[in-house]
């Protein structure tokens, strides 16, 4: 073992679920040796991290503008009348949300 080129051990543990999720993703590629595999993966390999928090915001956004929506349809439906200020206040809100997937697409570049 002393003239072997790779002289050092690593060892990892996995479910057996892992494991044939490491089986799967190694047939799409053309080697069938795991140690071949799991070594360019550790060496090679990345790991995508996205932020979501300005999604997040959005989500929050569209969240509190449909339950405004919701109550000015109730209105609506209930008076058969609608206000000019919940005309405009769609459009803020409308407004917000196009500056948050401005702002959100801006970050993504």
């Amino acid at each position: 073992m002393k003239n072997r080129k790779r002289n050092i051990q690593l060892k990892i543990w996995v479910t057996a679920e892992e494991r044939k999720l490491i089986e799967h993703k190694m047939s799409l590629v053309p080697t069938n040796q795991i140690g071949a595999y799991l070594r360019k993966m550790a060496i090679d390999g990345y790991i995508i991290y996205t932020d979501t928090k300005d999604i997040q915001a959005m989500n929050k956004e569209l969240q509190r503008i449909g339950r405004n929506i919701n109550q000015i349809a109730k209105r609506v439906n209930s008076t058969s009348s609608m206000y000019m200020t919940d005309i405009e206040e769609l459009k803020e809100d409308l407004q917000n949300i196009w500056r948050l997937q401005r702002t959100l697409l801006s970050t993504l570049r």
